[in-house]
C-alpha cells in the first residue's frame, strides 16, 4: 500500500504543490511523517536544510518532479566551528548530503516504502564556497527517474545548490534507494 504523507497547510502558497516547515521535517527524522520503517531524514545537526519550499511530481528540468529546500546560513552552524579553523567554510560533502537527503525525502513523499540510503553520484562541481556571510542557500533536485520494485525503490536526479540565483554546486546523477528490510 502506498501512503501519501499529510499535507502541511500553514503557509502553503498556491504555486507550491507541497511545503514542509522545519517541524514537519524534524518529524520526518523521527519517523513520524511516512510511517515506521520508511524514509526518514537525519536529525539535527545532520539535517542539512530548514524547510522544503516546493515538491511536485511533474516539474523540474526533466518534467518528472522536483524538490526545493532552503538552509539559513548562520555563523554559529556547527561545521563552521571546525572546518577550517580560522577559515570557516561549509564542507562540500554536507551540501552533497543535503541533495541526497532531499531525493530520499522525495521517494518517501511519493509513498514508496523502505529506509533510505545514498547510492552514488556521477559528477560534482563546486564553483563557490559556502561561508558564514551567505545568509541563505537553496537546494534543488530535478528528478530524472523514480521507480519501485518489490523490496526497493530508486530515485535519480540532478542537484544544484544556489546562492542569490547563482548555481554554486552542481551534482549530476544523484542516486538514492529505499530498501524494505
Amino acid at each position: 500500500m502506498i501512503r501519501r504523507p499529510p499535507r502541511s497547510t500553514q503557509g502553503v502558497s498556491s504555486a507550491a504543490s507541497d511545503v514542509y516547515k522545519r517541524q514537519d521535517i524534524i518529524e520526518c527524522g523521527k519517523g513520524n511523517l511516512f510511517g515506521p520503517g520508511n524514509a526518514q531524514l537525519p536529525a539535527p545537526p545532520m539535517l542539512m536544510f530548514d524547510r522544503i519550499t516546493k515538491v511536485n511530481k511533474d516539474g523540474g528540468m526533466h518534467g518528472k518532479g522536483e524538490i526545493i529546500a532552503e538552509l539559513d546560513i548562520k555563523p554559529d552552524l556547527w561545521f563552521f566551528e571546525c572546518h577550517f579553523l580560522g577559515d570557516p567554510v561549509m564542507p562540500g560533502c554536507l551540501g552533497l548530503d543535503a541533495l541526497w537527503q532531499m531525493l530520499g525525502f522525495y521517494l518517501g513523499w511519493l509513498g514508496y516504502p523502505g529506509k533510505g540510503r545514498a547510492l552514488g553520484v556521477g559528477e560534482i562541481k563546486f564553483v563557490e564556497e559556502i561561508k558564514q556571510d551567505k545568509q541563505l542557500i537553496q537546494y534543488k533536485v530535478n528528478i530524472k527517474k523514480s521507480m519501485s520494485k518489490k523490496g526497493f525503490s530508486i530515485g535519480y536526479g540532478d542537484g544544484q545548490i544556489i546562492h542569490q540565483d547563482k548555481i554554486i554546486y552542481h551534482a549530476n546523477d544523484l542516486k538514492v534507494g529505499l530498501f524494505n528490510e
